[in-house]
């Protein structure tokens, strides 16, 4: 919150909801956690905002921006650090290539060392090849990993299958308007078939389980290739 009383939230990251009394919600102890080493951060420091382009304010009307701490070292990224530190992940727009990158390989490092939101099994990847329990959490920002069965297109849709039963088990769908976004970074949909993935975004239910995929930045090779 600025001293003018406009909201700013912190683009390029998602952290879990923070706890409510009507509203009882595993994720809201880390919810917590990344508040608290965010205030840290933000106490007793100057902080340069920067407006996130092309989208400078979200639906709710709150300013969306990069925030930079100042250090004698030079200007550090607020949310590189959260995410080093394990407390929050990385959105699906994440920023430039170059930003995105960085915070992706944070993200894998903490992932790695169990840091944070990482410590505990509820931020863990879900399994593709289980479908209902990742249909259990729709509505929330997950990442889901398995391995690619096939890859179907029908109409504007690019389908990324993660089982043969289309209609219950988890789909990745990419709409083929967005899929030079894919070309230009080096991933192909269209090659992704025998491909074990991770895959970050908002859970939804189409019959099954999906996700919408937009920028590249959200599908991960995972098979060592």
């Amino acid at each position: 919150m600025l001293a003018d009383g406009r909201e700013v939230r912190l683009a390029g990251i998602e952290v879990p909801p923070l706890p409510r009394p009507d509203r009882p919600d595993p994720a809201a102890g880390g919810g917590e956690s990344s508040r608290q080493a965010l205030a840290a951060r933000l106490a007793g420091s100057e902080i340069v905002l920067r407006q996130a382009e092309p989208q400078p304010t979200d639906r709710y009307g709150r300013l969306v921006a990069y925030g930079f701490r100042a250090d004698p070292s030079g200007e550090i990224l607020l949310q590189s650090e959260l995410v080093a530190s394990g407390l929050a992940l990385v959105a699906v727009r994440a920023g430039d290539h170059a930003c995105a990158t960085e915070l992706l390989s944070r993200e894998k490092s903490a992932r790695r060392d169990k840091l944070g939101l990482w410590a505990g099994p509820y931020y863990e990847s879900l399994d593709a090849e289980h479908p209902a329990e990742v249909l259990a959490q729709r509505g929330r920002f997950a990442l889901v990993e398995g391995k690619v069965v096939s890859v179907r297109e029908s109409g504007p849709i690019i389908y990324v299958n993660f089982g043969r039963h289309w209609a219950t088990d988890f789909t990745v769908t990419i709409l083929k308007r967005n899929e030079r976004n894919f070309l230009a970074a080096g991933l192909e949909p269209r090659k992704l078939a025998d491909r074990r993935v991770l895959v970050r975004g908002w859970i939804e239910e189409r019959g099954g389980p999906q996700i919408e995929a937009s920028r590249p930045e959200q599908i991960e090779l995972t098979d060592g290739e």
